[in-house]
């Protein structure tokens, strides 16, 4: 037994986990979204099934942060709310995924300064991501007290100077609102063999959302979307903004960007992912929680890491 899953299984206890991943996982497309709250109390989201399998999709790297090319189901272990589960229904690549990809712009006040170079990245980004069957391309710009639609589809054509030049730019920062409006917009387009992907560039900073951070982020969850957050910060110092964006990322299981890794970065990342990721399926386990959290451990190599999202929302023992 590895040091890892030996940790997992002296006293039964998580919190005497030394080793730190981060990770998540996505539940069927037959688990479907039954209640969420528009108001300002905390969004209760619960899932009914008539199945009782997850679907857990995920990335491996080695130490160097590099894909691994080479990877078994033996070499991983999920730890789906305490419970180690090493049996697995299925085990696959998903490179052959179509994608829905959402680009979120801060056109905010404090992003004028920035405004082209951000502008600029996209572009790049958008003209060279290459057009296959099925992917879905959208670019929705956020600041004052809306998120406006540029383009969708075909942005290659319709992401030009005057399409940008026509939205309203400056005012507050309604950065949350902006995720929830992507991550239900994912929701509702959601199909089996489509991988949701949430591109963000802001400076982290919310001055005026409805929603709240944690509302935000259990969209996402629900979303099944990895988020890849640019930071626009330019101080080398750490800031707040920095840290929410970090937290995003994290949460969904997707890639904190630096600004100077700019649209070239960005685009490699993205493709490196596409083309590396891994689909796991396990049955249910019970629990008595309606948040089900997610670690996958190394069981060989402790040098490999992996990366997806937080965890899945499930209420056992509800039917429809």
């Amino acid at each position: 037994m590895s040091k890892s899953l030996a940790t997992v299984f002296s006293g039964n206890r998580l919190s005497r986990l030394l080793l730190t991943l981060t990770v998540a996982t996505t539940i069927q497309p037959v688990f479907g979204l039954s209640a969420s709250s528009d108001s300002g109390e905390p969004a209760n989201l619960t899932y009914h099934s008539n199945v009782s399998e997850v679907r857990l999709v995920f990335f491996a790297t080695d130490e160097h942060n590099h894909a691994v090319e080479e990877l078994q189901n033996n070499d991983f272990a999920v730890v789906d709310d305490e419970m180690v589960i090493r049996n697995f229904s299925s085990f696959t690549r998903a490179d052959l995924v179509k994608l829905d990809l959402i680009v979120l712009m801060d056109s905010s006040e404090s992003m004028l300064p920035l405004f082209q170079q951000e502008v600029a990245d996209i572009q790049q980004l958008v003209s060279q991501w290459p057009s296959r069957p099925g992917d879905r391309i959208a670019v929705l710009s956020f600041g004052g007290m809306e998120t406006h639609l540029i383009c969708s589809g075909d942005c290659r054509s319709s992401f030009t100077a005057e399409r940008i030049a026509s939205l309203p730019k400056g005012g507050a920062t309604p950065l949350f609102d902006a995720l929830e409006v992507a991550a239900k917009t994912l929701i509702q387009r959601k199909q089996p063999d489509v991988w949701p992907v949430i591109i963000l560039f802001s400076d982290g900073d919310d001055t005026i959302s409805k929603t709240s951070l944690r509302q935000a982020l259990q969209k996402i969850v629900a979303s099944e979307a990895q988020v890849y957050a640019v930071d626009l910060n330019r101080s080398e110092r750490a800031s707040n903004g920095s840290a929410t964006l970090q937290r995003i990322a994290d949460n969904s299981g997707g890639r904190y960007l630096g600004i100077n890794e700019g649209a070239a970065g960005i685009f490699h990342h993205l493709l490196d992912d596409l083309h590396s990721a891994r689909v796991v399926t396990y049955r249910l386990p019970e629990s008595g929680s309606d948040f089900h959290s997610i670690r996958i451990l190394p069981t060989h190599n402790l040098k490999l890491q992996f990366r997806c999202r937080s965890g899945y929302y499930y209420r056992s023992g509800s039917a429809d």
